[in-house]
């Protein structure tokens, strides 16, 4: 996913379908230098995670 894109989603107020290994997600927020965003599985909040924007899929 591009950073551009990523940025839409995080700010949106609109649920979008984001997944990352499969399992649908939400970005919290965008590290632009780093290309990275901070997610949580919609299921499991507590479970934050920063990954690459290049393995986030939006459906």
């Amino acid at each position: 996913m591009n950073k551009q894109r990523a940025q839409e989603i995080a700010a949106s107020p609109v649920m979008a379908n984001v997944t990352y290994n499969e399992a649908q997600i939400y970005i919290q927020n965008v590290d632009e230098n780093n290309e990275t965003a901070r997610i949580y599985p919609i299921d499991e909040p507590q479970n934050e995670q920063v990954v690459p924007l290049s393995n986030l899929k939006e459906h």
